[in-house]
């Protein structure tokens, strides 16, 4: 058994290690190695990069955690040794499992991936790898054994959902098994090797609560989401890239009846819905012959079939914005979309061009119509440049005046100076307009407290 793994010997694991590369000594002891803590994950870091050097990898595939346990338990004793770092036994058993375990899994960014606090993984090759911890992006001493360790990390992810990335499909999006969002791309596009971008989500789903308490939202603003989806209005929430529109999709749901069917269509599904009655549909890419490719328009199609009550579509981007219009106009009140847009005006232009490209016989006006009469509510999310994400205003569809679509916002947020340290000073501010659905939701049982929409009163 031992020795099995190490490339290209069969000599007694600890043997061979020490010989090749003599393990650092008097270096000086890391402080405070709580088992979450930085210190511990920068050790586990280092004694990784330490292994990956030496272990066959393609071996490790067929290894079980019992098998590899016993190859490196030796090793990481004789490095923590080494390093003269102070573990007792149960955070020696704790270090070799953890290894063990991310040399099961994907490899040098497993820690990442269990750390909470971090939000994305960006790999630039195999020599570099960056994070976003709270807004902000930073360099990690991470790094693969050459582009082959990557490759092999690659294809662990892609494979795992029935996915291929290779020279005649260098592009994939896919997902980890807790949901996180994978976007891939090799050689020969990306010229100087993998490139790969995960976007974590939390394993607690954010809920508005918790969204209050990082201040991205203020109470009024909750009950005003909470009152439309409870009264069954179609929301599009509007934003950029990593402004939090999905994570407030996600929490927008958890306020549907229970009762309800729901179907979520999405390109890589990322949807923690809570109900109990969900479907969800995800795209199929075309597989090596150019066929059979399932788009997002096919599968809401699709889902009109299923008899749902509402449709949550991940995020419109093409043609299918026609047909989930459609969707929102004949029965299915209360859907819910993403859209990339930097204002609620812009998320209204987006769709409109987006149902044009559906290539119906329909004039402008009548676009517009439609998208009048089928979304309530817009929302405007926003990563602010200290890395804050806000719900930066919420906007009701009051009709058309003329051939234009009119929006009145009802909240929106405010940025008054920028303290010493970077970070956005604003306040939320009600605008002083009503939304026209409040007396449809109050025969519903709805009611909204008497100052949420005082202009004068503080949120």
């Amino acid at each position: 058994m031992l020795g099995r793994f190490i490339k290209g010997s069969a000599e007694p694991l600890v043997q061979q290690v020490t010989q090749r590369a003599p393990l650092p000594v008097a270096a000086p002891p890391v402080p405070d190695l709580a088992p979450h803590g930085d210190e511990f994950l920068a050790l586990k870091v280092d004694l990784h990069r330490h292994l990956i050097d030496r272990f066959n990898l393609a071996a490790l595939d067929t290894a079980s955690k019992d098998e590899i346990l016993n190859e490196i338990r030796p090793i990481v004793r004789e490095f923590v040794r080494g390093r003269n770092v102070p573990l007792n036994a149960r955070e020696l058993d704790q270090l070799t499992s953890d290894t063990a375990d991310e040399m099961l899994g994907l490899g040098p960014i497993e820690p990442l991936l269990k750390d909470d606090s971090i939000a994305d993984i960006l790999i630039n090759t195999h020599k570099r790898v960056f994070i976003e911890r709270r807004g902000v992006i930073e360099e990690t001493a991470i790094r693969f054994r050459d582009e082959a360790h990557l490759l092999r990390i690659i294809n662990k992810i892609v494979s795992a959902i029935g996915r291929r990335v290779d020279e005649s499909a260098p592009m994939v999006d896919a997902r980890l098994a807790d949901g996180s969002r994978v976007n891939i791309a090799v050689r020969p596009i990306s010229v100087d090797g993998p490139l790969v971008s995960i976007r974590k989500f939390s394993k607690n789903p954010y809920s508005l609560d918790r969204l209050m308490a990082f201040n991205s939202i203020r109470p009024p603003m909750v009950d005003l989401l909470r009152i439309a989806v409870q009264s069954r209005k179609s929301i599009l929430v509007s934003g950029g890239t990593g402004s939090g529109k999905t994570t407030l999709l996600n929490a927008l749901s958890s306020y549907i009846p229970s009762k309800e069917r729901l179907i979520t269509i999405e390109d890589a599904a990322e949807l923690q819905l809570q109900q109990p009655h969900v479907g969800r549909l995800e795209t199929r890419p075309p597989n090596v012959e150019g066929k059979g490719e399932v788009r997002q328009r096919e599968l809401l199609k699709n889902a009109l079939r299923m008899r749902p009550d509402r449709i949550i579509v991940g995020e419109v981007r093409g043609e299918e914005a026609f047909d989930m219009l459609q969707a929102m106009n004949t029965g299915h009140e209360g859907s819910m979309t993403t859209i990339h847009a930097n204002t609620p005006r812009d998320a209204i232009s987006r769709l409109e061009q987006m149902v044009g490209m559906a290539g119906m016989p329909m004039s402008n006006d009548s676009i517009r119509a439609q998208i009048a009469s089928a979304i309530d509510i817009v929302v405007q999310t926003q990563r602010l440049s200290d890395g804050g994400r806000r719900v930066t205003s919420i906007s009701e569809l009051t009709g058309m005046e003329g051939n234009v679509v009119q929006l009145q916002e009802i909240y929106h947020f405010v940025r008054r100076d920028v303290g010493a340290d970077g970070s956005i000073i604003g306040d939320f501010r009600a605008t002083g307009v009503r939304p026209r659905f409040a007396q449809e939701a109050a025969t519903l049982g709805h009611q909204f407290a008497k100052d949420a929409f005082n202009p004068q009163v503080p949120l």
